[in-house]
């Protein structure tokens, strides 16, 4: 039973030992010197130089030029007590065609930060795919094409050959729904196609190049490696109890979230995805063999949760709301759903219009682990974006984020105290930084970047969770205006 109310100060929450604090970025969003030591275009910088695409022409040329500042980043993290650093490499700087060897300037630079997290005592957790794919890739096909999967497991093989000795944890890829539909489908992110035969055909050579990936890093690395795949897994909720709204959300399951999980972890797609989307596609691109190639095990499962999917039936020829959070485009992400309409979540929003539900966080958690009895879970990215200023003193007061988090980080020590096996935590993100197509207009940091000198300043939030992170405690932020009205995040 859930019920929104303004939730009272608590008493501490402690976390198991060992639980892993962590922030989160991406190569994209963060590196800049795009055009520095043999890197390459990706789909990313593209995309982005198109005009209309993203919000006033941003672009990630520069972003907050981690890869000129990563010591100072990383000391950052250090000064937070911060025990994880989530982030991922650029592809166009590793293998700038996509094929071939590697460029040692661009394995180099991985080096140099994994050396320097390490230094520091912060546990690095490397993602090899947070959708820069190289733009020569692209050319040839993209996604669509199953070589672009062969490629991207010899990617693979050639950073676990330069890290492997120095790196423990490991992602294929970062929200492959992300990729394959807003990418390929409803023309949001890059690529910026919006065919939906060719999102499904993407999600496939997903699977695959995740499943070929795995494989090359288990070849690679040494046995005490942990490999992981991050998915932005949809707590999808009907809008009313009735058998219409019910399998609404169930095709938005199918395309959302079992379209990963059944081939990755039950060695199948859904015959129900299947029949979904027969009239779009016999699947004809699964070849013999593939979904064994797929089902490799894994160590950890990371879900990336950010707010609930709320879904009802429409009928044919109905007008449909389509508030799925995920950009404004003619074309679906959904292939398959055509007769379902998408609603916000009653409530607090986030800067991106999100409704704030840390129930939904305590739901997945808790039915993921249910389904998935014996594999370990992390939460890869969770996070919010407000609208940061620094203050007359020079600081930034974000109450509102550290409320977010904290309402969070209670759902997710409620999973636990259920019996979910969640293993670490990691806020998204650890810096201001490009956010897609919208630019820099919308801020997901716990430090905030001044985009004109690149300055960096933790925010209130950032000293709030380094305290968490530190103690293994969750306490209330205890700022004033701090608390939002949220749902309770399951049963006390």
């Amino acid at each position: 039973m859930t019920a929104s109310e303004t939730r009272p100060p608590t008493t501490a929450r402690t976390f198991p030992p060992g639980f892993l604090w962590g922030t989160a970025t991406a190569a994209y969003q963060i590196e800049g010197a795009a055009r520095e030591d043999g890197r390459t275009p990706s789909i990313w910088d593209t995309f982005s130089h198109t005009p209309g695409r993203v919000f006033e022409g941003h672009t990630g040329d520069v972003a907050v030029d981690h890869y000129h500042r990563f010591r100072d980043d990383v000391r950052t993290m250090s000064e937070l007590g911060l025990g994880a650093y989530r982030f991922s490499v650029s592809w166009s700087r590793v293998q700038p065609t996509g094929r071939g060897p590697a460029d040692r300037r661009g394995l180099d630079f991985y080096r140099r930060l994994v050396d320097e997290l390490l230094g520091a005592g912060i546990t690095p957790a490397l993602t090899l795919y947070h959708w820069d794919l190289p733009q020569e890739l692209e050319d040839a096909g993209g996604w669509p094409e199953r070589a672009t999967a062969e490629r991207f497991a010899a990617y693979a093989g050639l950073v676990a050959d330069a890290l492997g000795d120095r790196v423990k944890h490991w992602i294929t890829l970062n929200e492959p729904w992300c990729s394959a539909f807003l990418g390929y489908g409803s023309g949001v992110h890059a690529p910026g196609r919006t065919d939906p035969v060719d999102a499904l055909r993407a999600a496939h050579h997903l699977n695959l190049g995740h499943g070929l990936a795995a494989g090359s890093l288990r070849a690679a690395l040494p046995g005490d490696a942990r490999l992981a795949v991050s998915l932005n897994l949809h707590e999808i909720r009907p809008l009313t109890p009735s058998a219409e709204d019910r399998d609404a959300a169930r095709r938005i399951d199918a395309v959302g979230n079992r379209i990963w999980l059944g081939p990755m972890l039950e060695g199948a797609y859904p015959d129900d995805l299947l029949d979904d989307t027969a009239h779009l596609t016999d699947w004809a691109f699964v070849r013999d063999g593939d979904r064994a190639a797929i089902h490799q095990p894994l160590d950890l499962l990371a879900v990336n949760y950010y707010t609930p999917t709320v879904v009802s039936h429409v009928a044919p020829g109905h007008r449909k709301p389509q508030d799925d959070g995920h950009g404004d485009s003619a074309h679906s992400p959904w292939p398959g759903a055509d007769e379902v309409a998408f609603h916000r979540a009653p409530g607090d929003r986030t800067a991106m219009g999100w409704p704030v539900d840390p129930s939904a966080l305590y739901d997945l958690l808790t039915r993921t682990a249910l389904r998935y009895p014996g594999l370990p879970l992390v939460v890869s990215e969770n996070g919010a974006a407000y609208e940061d200023e620094i203050g007359p003193d020079g600081t930034v007061h974000d109450p509102e984020r550290a409320a977010y988090v904290h309402a969070h980080l209670d759902a997710v020590h409620r999973a636990i105290s259920a019996g979910a096996d969640v293993r670490g935590y990691f806020l998204w993100s650890l810096l201001d930084n490009f956010e897609w197509s919208y630019g820099y207009a919308k801020r997901f940091g716990a430090v905030h970047v001044d985009y004109d000198t690149l300055e960096r300043t933790p925010k209130s939030s950032a000293h709030w969770y380094a305290t968490v992170a530190r103690t293994g405690e969750l306490r209330p932020p205890g700022e004033r205006g701090a608390a939002l009205r949220i749902q309770e995040a399951g049963p006390s």
